[in-house]
């Protein structure tokens, strides 16, 4: 646009350079070719727009939005019409504790109170996108700076709004999905209502109070020692319950060698004791006395 008012302003000053003395009129025709370039080149790319991929482009004319969009590619529009390009990928906005590290520099994290009046710190990543169909909505009703009008405030404020349900224990523990889930469910219906898509909620940190978390760390560990002591006591029970069962079997063992020899049996074992003495291959005198032990003298050592 600015190309074609430069070229009518060059076209014009040709006229007024032909009606002046020498040696400007010479100049008059340059310039009137100048001009028209100009104004030829300025509406050839105010025609012509590109559009890139995983863009749209809003139309607007004289200050009015149109309801249809231009796609990716390169398309001929009206050259007094103004194309706003939007990005309709996935973008995400952060909300951290951490300079530098979120959209905002220094620290951004939410600052909320739970149900037990303490104050927890929430650093949170918000994913979503621009519906195409609602964007010449969101452009006509919000603007261009929809990110700082619509996806901050909104998170910010349906944080604070549901950490009033919870406790800082909860949050930090056992109920953080469920928390999670409920501000997800909560702010996707605000952001349909302005063209937007919530694809992700993602809270990367949950900052307790120091006294608060030295005591969930008190009692985690004292957890721990008692499921420690659980093991150690149930480690002992299987110990003792093995030595009982190997003193019932050494009993039972007993009982049943007591019972089943007799003297008749005792002494046919003494007997094949005696034999296999007899048949070795070491020289020995066997000298049976009244006794029941009987004495082995072994001639070949000398011993007895």
């Amino acid at each position: 646009m600015l190309l074609i008012i430069l070229g009518l302003i060059v076209f014009i000053a040709a006229f007024y350079l032909k009606a002046q003395q020498q040696p400007l009129p010479q100049y008059a025709s340059i310039a009137r070719l100048v001009g028209l370039g100009m104004i030829v080149l300025g509406i050839l790319t105010s025609c012509i727009k590109q559009i890139d991929a995983g863009q749209i482009g809003v139309k607007s004319m004289f200050g009015k939005v149109q309801n249809d969009v231009l796609t990716s590619g390169l398309t001929f529009v009206n050259p007094l019409i103004d194309v706003n390009k939007i990005d309709i990928k996935t973008q995400n906005y952060t909300m951290s504790g951490v300079h530098n590290e979120g959209d905002v520099a220094g620290d951004d994290a939410i600052r909320v109170l739970t149900a037990d009046g303490l104050e927890v710190v929430i650093d949170l990543t918000v994913l979503y996108r621009v519906m195409a169909t609602e964007a010449p909505m969101l452009v006509k009703e919000t603007g261009m700076d929809f990110k700082d009008k619509v996806v901050r405030p909104i998170t910010r404020t349906k944080i604070r709004d549901n950490a009033v349900y919870y406790t800082a224990v909860d949050l930090y523990s056992t109920r953080r999905d469920e928390f999670q889930t409920r501000i997800f469910k909560t702010i996707e219906s605000d952001f349909k209502k302005r063209g937007l898509v919530l694809e992700q909620l993602l809270v990367r940190n949950i900052t307790l109070p120091a006294t608060v978390k030295a005591s969930i760390e008190e009692k985690i560990k004292a957890e721990q020692d008692a499921q420690k002591m659980e093991f150690v006591l149930q480690k002992e029970k299987q110990e003792a319950e093995r030595k009982r069962v190997e003193a019932q079997g050494i009993a039972d063992y007993q009982r049943i060698m007591s019972s089943g020899l007799t003297d008749k049996q005792l002494q046919y074992e003494n007997i094949q004791v005696m034999k296999g003495l007899v048949t070795s291959p070491n020289s020995k005198v066997i000298i049976m006395g009244k006794g029941s032990t009987p004495v082995i003298i072994d001639t070949k050592d000398g011993k007895n």
